[in-house]
């Protein structure tokens, strides 16, 4: 028993070593070496003391039992120190993170500031310039499409912002949805086309290896990962330069496709190191060369959680002065009949204007400029509008007038007395049946998808987005009222 003590005090000792190696690699301080060495210094003197009782003693059961019992003891409180000391060390791991998690986000603040503050000045500063007296209508045009161009960065901060935001807090979730890829790379091909074509950057898009192009995916989700790998590709390629987009059809099992997506440029590249953290969120590379290029520093950030949410996997090759390759694969459920390949077609003619004169609207929106916005592009379009300041008085309205009158109503969600969802579900319990059927089309700057569900389940038919796309509202328009 004697020497079974002995054993396990050679145990501790060693352990102990082991201990004093790590709180080392903690602190080296001296101080620390003195508090560190005396205890092992008594275990020593210990296992000489039981080696010595073992050789020349003659220990009775007790005395071996004593022995053997303090050997357990230091065991003991040594397992306990081992795991305090675990315990610190995860907390300061954590600490440390949570420490550069918080720089890294106060940086990004800092940089946000300055990045708002960029457009929100050219807003401003072209407003300003627009009010003076002697400015041309020539000089004011050239204002207003730089306040448009500015407000559309704006909403682009925003929305990454809000993306961002979303995807942290565990809100993002996918609609999968029957989708044609072939559609896809049209759309992205056909947004970029001539913006490469005024910077004079080589843009190809290729998808004639997808033997399978309609699937079940959000069709919205794998366009905002096209979308930022593209936009990416598309700032940081200088003129004279070019950037592809390539889809390929990689294998099939079953039911399930597998797609390999390739956004390449021979842009400025980046270096080794922001090329290892550029999927984190409130990263952005700091050099002269990217410095005056504006964004968040969160699109591939937001792009690598869609992609994570899908089961695929993304991987980025750069090299500064030489461009960056991006590669996408994600596997997807097909649907029936296959394609010879996604040719990437000229965009059609858009459709010709449609007349809506004789068309009447109700507008129920109690912000006064919002108003007088909607108002204006709907009286260019030929409408006739009449407008509510909340949702009891367009309630109202539309109970007064004759069924046939109004052909849909523009309902804001956040208003005072009555909101649109309260509105909504009044008009819909309306006694008369035509009026209770009227169209109701949600306007406003609630846009996420649970908005959308919301607003469906109050009855309303369609979802138009603050701020106003004149595009989008008018072709949500043309669904509604022509089918």
């Amino acid at each position: 028993m004697i020497y079974l003590g002995s054993a396990l005090m050679i145990f501790n000792i060693a352990r102990y070593a082991g201990f004093i190696k790590k709180m080392r690699w903690i602190d080296n301080s001296p101080r620390i070496h003195r508090a560190l060495y005396l205890p092992i210094t008594l275990l020593i003197a210990f296992l000489a003391g039981y080696l010595a009782v073992a050789w020349f003693g003659k220990p009775d059961l007790i005395v071996a039992s004593i022995l053997l019992g303090g050997s357990i003891f230091v065991c003991i409180i040594l397992m306990v120190l081992y795991f305090i000391v675990e315990k610190v060390m995860d907390s300061e791991e954590a600490l440390l993170e949570a420490r550069q998690a918080n720089t890294a986000k106060s940086q990004f603040f800092a940089d946000m500031s300055h990045d708002l503050r960029t457009p929100l000045n050219a807003i401003i500063g072209y407003t300003q310039l627009g009010l003076r007296k002697d400015t041309s209508a020539e000089a004011m045009h050239g204002y207003l499409e730089k306040i448009g161009s500015s407000g559309d960065h704006l909403l682009t901060l925003i929305n990454d912002v809000l993306e961002m935001s979303r995807i942290e807090t565990g809100h993002m979730e996918l609609k999968p949805a029957e989708t044609d890829l072939c559609d896809v790379l049209y759309s992205v091909r056909d947004m970029f086309a001539e913006q490469m074509r005024q910077k004079n950057v080589a843009f190809t898009v290729d998808g004639d290896a997808v033997q399978n192009s309609r699937v079940l995916c959000d069709a919205n989700r794998l366009n905002r990962i096209l979308l930022n790998l593209v936009s990416n590709a598309y700032k940081f390629t200088p003129e004279g330069g070019s950037v592809s987009v390539i889809l390929k059809q990689t294998g099939r099992r079953n039911d399930l496709a597998d797609y390999e997506l390739t956004v390449a440029d021979t842009g400025i590249g980046m270096s080794e190191e922001f090329a290892a953290r550029i999927f984190e969120p409130f990263e952005r590379e700091r050099t002269s060369t990217v410095s005056g290029i504006q964004g968040t520093g969160l699109g591939m950030a937001i792009t690598k959680a869609i992609v994570d949410s899908m089961d695929g996997c993304i991987d980025v090759q750069s090299k500064q002065g030489e461009g960056s390759r991006f590669t996408v694969l994600l596997t997807f459920p097909v649907l029936t009949g296959e394609t010879d390949g996604c040719h990437c077609e000229e965009k059609p003619e858009e459709p010709e204007k449609r007349d809506y004169t004789g068309r009447r609207l109700l507008l129920a929106e109690d912000n006064e400029i919002n108003r007088e916005i909607a108002c204006a592009i709907l009286s260019d379009a030929g409408f006739a509008v009449d407008t509510a300041e909340n949702g009891q008085v367009a309630v109202g309205m539309l109970e007064g007038s004759t069924p046939g009158t109004y052909d849909a109503v523009l309902m804001d969600i956040q208003m005072p007395v009555m909101d649109g969802f309260e509105a909504s579900k009044a008009i819909r319990s309306l006694p008369d049946a035509t009026l209770a059927a009227v169209p109701i089309i949600a306007m406003t700057a609630n846009a996420f998808a649970e908005d959308v569900a919301a607003e469906r389940a109050a009855g309303m038919d369609a979802h138009i987005s603050k701020p106003l796309n004149q595009q989008d509202m008018f072709r949500t328009l043309d669904e509604i009222l022509f089918g």
